[in-house]
């Protein structure tokens, strides 16, 4: 405490004479600063230092200084060294980027180059009609970001991905289904006590009082006491295999569940979007494939009818 009171003061009067050096009281170890400290070497042996002559001490000070250089440099080296190996790695991935071609990614260069963007099927897919807002779908930067992220580099491997997300969807719906039922139950099971806890307190109380108390009791809760048959009856019917009446249970187990159920619905909409993605691309490329074919025999149909007049003119020539 006395070490930083100390070195407060001497900062903020140097601050005051605008010296421009700041004292530390904590250790290098406590800043976390990877350095050897030099020892204290005392008046007397300070007072040589200040003639010219070496002292047992202040060659040891300087022996730290000198390995705390060294350690610098080194460090230094390794950083150099690590910012080489990390440049070289990437030139060599963005080599073998360039060098390895995508069949998808040239697929959506060529629409993007026709069209500008994609074309959404004219029969939405089974996914896709999932989607409300399908514009970023026509995106050709979006398309080509989903083919990156998730390393598909042939449309063998989006066929693949695409089997693969589908069964984890039906996975995701089955659970969801699964988990939204019981949230249901006792979502109800949680509004039917709300009701029937009021009517049962009203019985129970009716049950412990006897002759005219009880008579004037029942006579001011006759609307509650009247419901509770009814109500009780529809509490039992809720109840599943002897369960008994728990909310707070309820109440816990509510909150674990929509938890997992939004956190499974957030995952079922992710995956319906990357398959939503993954019809759209498919579809563009049959229907480049199919334009492309329409385009050909056009222009085998143009070049026959050409061939077709210049013959003719030759006849009439002869």
């Amino acid at each position: 405490m006395w070490r930083k009171d100390l070195a407060d003061t001497i900062n903020a009067t140097n601050e005051q004479l605008g010296i421009a050096v700041h004292w530390e009281h904590r250790s290098f170890k406590e800043q976390g600063i990877d350095r050897e400290p030099t020892i204290h070497i005392g008046a007397v042996a300070n007072a040589l230092e200040r003639k010219g002559i070496q002292t047992e001490r202040g060659n040891i000070n300087r022996e730290i200084i000198r390995n705390n250089m060294l350690l610098e440099q080194a460090k230094e080296m390794l950083m150099l060294a690590k910012q080489e190996l990390h440049s070289a790695q990437y030139a060599k991935i963005k080599s073998t980027a360039v060098s390895v071609k995508n069949e998808v990614m040239e697929m959506i260069a060529k629409v993007r180059e026709r069209k500008g963007r994609l074309d959404l099927p004219i029969v939405s897919g089974k996914h896709l009609r999932r989607i409300s807002d399908r514009t970023a779908l026509q995106s050709a930067d979006n398309a080509e970001k989903f083919i990156t992220t998730r390393k598909i580099d042939s449309f063998e491997s989006l066929a693949k991905f695409t089997a693969d997300k589908e069964q984890r969807y039906q996975e995701l719906e089955t659970v969801h289904l699964s988990k939204g039922q019981k949230l249901n139950r006792l979502k109800e099971l949680s509004k039917m006590y709300a009701l029937f806890a009021p009517i049962q307190a009203a019985y129970k109380e009716s049950q412990s009082l006897k002759g005219l108390a009880k008579m004037k009791y029942d006579r001011e809760h006759k609307d509650s006491l009247s419901k509770y048959p009814e109500l009780k009856e529809h509490m039992q019917s809720l109840l599943q295999n002897g369960e008994k009446i728990t909310p707070k249970q309820w109440k816990a187990e509510i909150q674990s569940l929509q938890s997992e159920y939004d956190s499974i619905g957030k995952e079922q909409t992710k995956t319906t979007t990357e398959l939503a993605y993954a019809e759209v691309i498919s579809y563009n490329k049959k229907n480049l494939e199919r334009e492309l074919q329409n385009e050909s025999r056009q222009h085998n149909r143009q070049q026959n009818k050409t061939k077709r007049r210049e013959g003719g003119r030759n006849l009439m020539k002869i």
